[in-house]
């Protein structure tokens, strides 16, 4: 039994792994500074209920014993854990060391690529093979709602069988770490990087796997990988030619339906570009003997995950929705998944990060501009600076004045607490209110506090 730390364990990719290791039998510790500001108590109980113990962030944690600490990329050099660390000679590893590690291990490996729809597509697959019985270990970027009672944070899905699912990040290089049996690439849009550089990594990505890829034909930037592997399987809610097709896309009250091999199904999810995580889901499941069928049939009682879309209530008909959304494509997604319903739309998008809003914050504007009615609103707080040393020559009100004149009903707000003021100044009933924004669980806390106060 080997003696680990998690520096940063409360991160969605950090607590899932430090539960994993737990679960493998492990001495597992774990410090954050967001428990030391008292907050994410809802992480911190859920890890100390497994056994984890966490410790404040100010090297105490440590002592020689311990074989090895990792650390969050977020996290600095200069921290108390890390300098302790360094002075006690452990050794410290990423994240994705471990993560590729424990992948390594498992004889069928699907790891799940792509600039958007990855946590969907993983949660899919990993219930798919659950519920079929192959006791697939799963470690998601997002909380799982089929396994919301279960001990711990429900990040991972924790089976000791032949099978793991895994999201492989191509924004941090992290998937090059990864040799999958399958490869699935979801899309490839504009994100972290140049479209001509992710055509590169997914190109190497769907090379290295063994069984076979699975590629988005409705994706054009996805075509190039067509012949980057022996057996390539596609899927399409547009192209009956796709290896896995969804066709009659129809926005019900509580999901979405449609037909795949003339029978008709249901998602408890809204969004036609779920149903392409679904087609994408039974295409990966294909490959390893499950057909499309049974695994469109399981999808009938998934749940999702949190923050895609996630209506968090309702309160004097007025719906408030927590959304992930942070690039041009997930935007796009959303808004079009919500403009397949009636009512107004009033959005906060709290963008992420100087150089991210350089590189595509006016495609994120145009995809507001692309699905939004005259009636709906566009609330934009100033970006949001999570530390250290980067060029600030962008500013919230740019991407604002952008919006407004591409038509958009765009409004831009210095702070979040005055936006959140504006928002129960002007809700009216029908009003669906979408708070999106990724790395912040702060917005899902603003959701509730809208909840309440309305």
């Amino acid at each position: 039994m080997a003696k680990i730390g998690f520096c940063a364990i409360s991160g969605s990719g950090m607590s899932a792994l430090a539960q994993i290791s737990k679960y493998q039998g492990n001495d597992v510790y774990g410090s954050d500074r967001s428990f030391d500001q008292d907050k994410d108590q809802q992480n911190k109980h859920a890890l100390e209920e497994l056994g984890i113990k966490i410790y404040p962030q100010n090297g105490s944690m440590l002592d020689k014993d311990f074989s090895v600490l990792y650390a969050s990329t977020a996290v600095e050099d200069t921290i108390p854990d890390i300098k302790r660390a360094h002075e006690l000679n452990i050794p410290i590893k990423r994240r994705s060391d471990l993560l590729a590690d424990i992948f390594a291990s498992f004889p069928k490996r699907i790891a799940v690529g792509g600039t958007s729809g990855k946590s969907t597509v993983t949660a899919m697959i990993g219930y798919i093979l659950d519920k079929a019985g192959r006791k697939p270990l799963v470690i998601n970027g997002a909380l799982l709602k089929n396994y919301e009672n279960q001990k711990g944070i429900p990040n991972v899905i924790l089976n000791k069988g032949d099978y793991c699912v895994i999201e492989a990040d191509e924004s941090d290089g992290s998937i090059e770490k990864y040799t999958p049996s399958i490869s699935v690439i979801n899309n490839i849009t504009l994100d972290h990087k140049s479209i001509t550089e992710l055509q590169t990594i997914f190109k190497n990505f769907a090379q290295k796997a063994e069984l076979g890829a699975v590629i988005n034909r409705d994706c054009k930037n996805s075509q190039v990988l067509q012949d980057a592997n022996n057996h390539v399987l596609s899927f399409s809610i547009k192209d009956a030619k796709a290896d896995f097709y969804a066709s009659n896309i129809t926005p019900i009250a509580d999901g979405t339906t449609y037909t795949y091999q003339n029978k008709t199904y249901k998602l408890n999810l809204i969004g036609a570009f779920n149903v392409a995580n679904a087609m994408c889901a039974a295409a990966c499941c294909s490959l390893l003997g499950i057909s499309g069928n049974k695994s469109c049939e399981i999808l009938e009682t998934f749940l999702g995950t949190k923050r895609r879309l996630e209506v968090l209530g309702q309160t004097h008909q007025i719906t408030v929705i927590d959304d992930f959304a942070h690039n041009p494509d997930k935007v796009n997604a959303s808004i079009s998944a919500l403009k397949s319903y009636s009512g107004r739309v009033i959005v906060m998008f709290q963008p992420h990060g100087f150089s991210p809003m350089r590189l595509m914050g006016k495609e994120i504007m145009e995809s507001f501009a692309k699905h939004m009615d005259k009636e709906d609103i566009l609330l934009v707080p100033e970006i949001f600076f999570a530390g250290g040393t980067v060029k600030r020559d962008i500013s919230s009100k740019d991407l604002v004045e952008y919006a407004q004149s591409k038509g958009v009903n765009a409004y831009y707000f210095a702070t979040r607490d005055e936006l959140k003021e504006h928002i129960l100044k002007i809700a009216q009933p029908r009003d669906r209110i979408v708070l999106m924004g990724a790395r912040d669980n702060s917005i899902t806390t603003m959701g509730y506090e809208l909840l309440e106060k309305l």
